[in-house]
């Protein structure tokens, strides 16, 4: 790697200062000394240069060195692929740290400098060295990247130091290798989403505050630097309560040549939110247009569940088809049924609600939703509609109802051919939909459904909004003739794009890109493993019982766990007779083989165990007594973007009759 000549020279003044500061000179000479005295054979005449470099190294003083300079991997997680970068070492007061820097490109750093006032943690007592405590973790979505912070203990004043480092341009200008200068800049109006996940001790996770910040007031502070103080409200029904304050410095690299007025600033911003608000109203004059001549066609549609709103984590009312978009995942899935597989290994959670009263609504902006790793159905329906989307089908979000009357949404693709399919985005179930006719005579026979969903009231995507207006609203007597005006009244697709349609308002949530798993799934698979028999063989003890491990057939279980996940996500059965002659071959004759295989997502072994030992059969195996009783148990983690990942485990037992 080369440096340009002014480049090397400021490089070497930075080590130069940091060397004289930490007076590195001075322990050398110490150490110096010490080794001739101690170390050197009288017959010696001279120090060499490796033994010298050995001593410093062996009193940590080249440790405690490249600690100081930063030529240590940065904590920022910089989660998507990006191109080659020049690589330039720039320590400003520690402004900077090491990083991938092209010199061609605009960047924005972000540094977060403590929080305090988290008063719900006031009374957090401070972690001891090694205790496992309750951590939060703040993720950042910026223009397609993502990053996330080191975690730190909850406390009343967090203690937060990281950097994020954001790059700036615009390519949809086609100018995206140009450097962006300050009124490029100041047109590009994403805000920096900024998500606060609270991580407890048995690694369930919270959603504590979203925040969108409004990063372009640099551009009107001198020298491209500022600092700002932001307050975090909460989330659902506390987004009017304040959580806590982060402090933040924003500093634009290389610095800027230019910098615009803040007047300049606060007028384009002024501009956008006026003309946001324009938008939002003249769209929601068209709603309440097109729900009155919705009610006219039949009064009882006043009972559907024809949903043209909803409030987000923040408690803002948001168009439903703002919440969904084509996305692409890129090399991380490879079909549509693997999206809905990980969707469905998200975790299921209803919004909390304090008190009785039913069901709060909140629908999460997606990277909330990523973030915290689970959501509603809702979120579920949302994002598996948008990854189908992203796959060329036609999807479509369903909400209705399904037994008993509960609030449920899936999502719904239409074949080029007409084949209605549902996909059910909390557990992976594709069915396809016959509807009945309520004109046959009774003695005609009908197709039984076998999806849950009872009625529907509305179908919507990221371009088209249809209100069911069918005389029924069942589903199973519904036709899904979307073209069909008499059965489906469509809302106006430049009314909905007008809001809807990405970069149409400064107010939209951009979406973020899905992140490739960071759990090593053999590494896990084995940790599980070896607590699961650890938690088996002190439940045995416990009961009187001696445990006997069979290896061989601990890994025979392998090939019918493989085989599940690949029938959970592909909806084909296959490798069960290759299983089945290898267990035939294993067992001896006479003696008895049990096996329990059982699915979750998550990886706690503890809180597993504790399921498992909830089902009769489960129990049955692991407290099985009998004449030379050999236990087996396996673990297979398939992961999954986002970190999210379907556990499968298998016990199994063999014992002489």
């Amino acid at each position: 790697m080369s440096l340009p000549p002014e480049k090397a020279s400021e490089l070497k003044q930075l080590i130069h200062q940091q060397l004289s500061k930490m007076d590195v000179h001075g322990r050398i000479r110490e150490i110096l000394a010490e080794t001739i005295r101690e170390e050197l054979a009288p017959d010696q005449q001279h120090l060499s240069t490796e033994d010298l470099i050995k001593a410093l190294r062996r009193r940590g003083i080249i440790d405690d060195v490249m600690k100081e300079l930063n030529f240590v991997t940065d904590s920022v997680e910089q989660e998507l692929p990006s191109s080659p970068k020049q690589l330039i070492c720039f320590d400003r007061q520690s402004t900077l740290k090491k990083t991938n820097i092209d010199p061609t490109r605009r960047y924005l750093y972000l540094q977060v400098l403590g929080g305090k006032a988290f008063l719900e943690h006031l009374q957090e007592p401070e972690p001891l060295p090694g205790q496992v405590c309750s951590t939060f973790t703040l993720c950042l979505h910026y223009r397609n990247q993502r990053f996330r912070s080191k975690p730190v203990p909850c406390a009343c004043e967090p203690d937060f130091h990281d950097g994020f480092l954001l790059e700036v341009h615009r390519e949809s200008l086609g100018d995206g290798t140009r450097m962006a200068d300050s009124t490029t800049m100041l047109s590009i109006s994403d805000p920096i989403h900024m998500v606060l996940i609270k991580t407890d001790i048995f690694g369930e996770t919270t959603l504590v505050a979203s925040y969108f910040l409004e990063w372009r007031s640099v551009l009107g502070s001198e020298n491209g630097v500022t600092s700002l103080t932001v307050e975090l409200m909460g989330v659902g029904t506390e987004s009017k309560v304040s959580v806590g304050i982060l402090n933040i410095k924003l500093e634009m690299y290389p610095p800027l040549n230019q910098t615009l007025s803040q007047e300049v600033v606060n007028t384009q911003l002024a501009l956008e939110r006026q003309k946001t608000a324009e938008k939002e109203r003249l769209f929601l004059v068209y709603a309440k247009q097109w729900w009155r001549e919705y009610l006219q066609i039949r009064p009882s549609h006043n009972s559907r569940l024809v949903k043209i709103f909803a409030q987000d984590e923040n408690g803002i009312n948001r168009p439903v088809c703002s919440y969904v978009k084509p996305l692409r995942a890129g090399r991380l899935l490879d079909t549509p049924r693997q999206a809905a597989r990980f969707v469905n290994v998200l975790g299921y959670e209803r919004a909390p609600v304090i008190g009785g009263g039913g069901k709060q609504e909140q629908w999460c902006t997606l990277l909330a939703f990523l973030c915290r790793s689970k959501g509603d159905c809702e979120d579920h329906a949302n994002l598996l509609c948008s990854l189908l989307l992203g796959y060329g089908l036609e999807a479509f979000v369903c909400v209705g109802t399904k037994a008993k009357g509960v609030p449920h949404a899936w999502v719904m693709t239409c074949g080029t051919d007409g084949t209605i399919t549902f996909w059910e985005s909390l557990t992976g179930h594709r069915y396809i939909h016959k509807p009945t006719n309520p004109d046959e005579p009774p003695v005609a026979e009908q197709p039984k459904p076998l999806y849950p969903y009872r009625t529907i009231g509305c179908v919507f995507n990221h371009q088209m909004f249809l209100g069911n207006c069918q005389p029924s609203d069942a589903v199973e007597t519904c036709v899904f003739d979307l073209n069909d005006e008499s059965k489906w009244k469509p809302m106006s697709e430049e009314a909905i794009k007008s809001v809807c349609a990405p970069g149409a308002t400064t107010s939209l949530p951009p979406f973020p890109p899905l992140c490739a798993s960071t759990i090593d799934a053999s590494v896990t698979s084995n940790e599980i493993e070896m607590q699961l028999r650890l938690l088996v063989s002190e439940h045995r003890k416990d009961l009187g019982l001696t445990t006997v491990w069979e290896d061989q057939l601990s890994y025979l279980l392998s090939p019918a766990l493989a085989s599940y996940e690949f029938e959970r996500t592909t909806s084909i059965s296959a490798g069960n007779e290759e299983f089945q002659d290898a267990i035939r071959r294993a067992v001896p004759d006479g003696h008895t083989f049990k096996g329990f295989p059982i699915h979750f997502v998550y990886r706690n072994a503890r809180r597993a165990f504790a399921t498992c030992l909830r089902s009769p059969f489960c129990e049955e195996i692991i407290c099985c007594r009998g004449d030379q009783v050999r236990l087996a148990v396996r673990v297979r983690v398939f992961t999954y973007p986002e970190s999210a990942c379907a556990v499968w485990i298998m016990f199994a037992c063999e014992c002489a009759p």
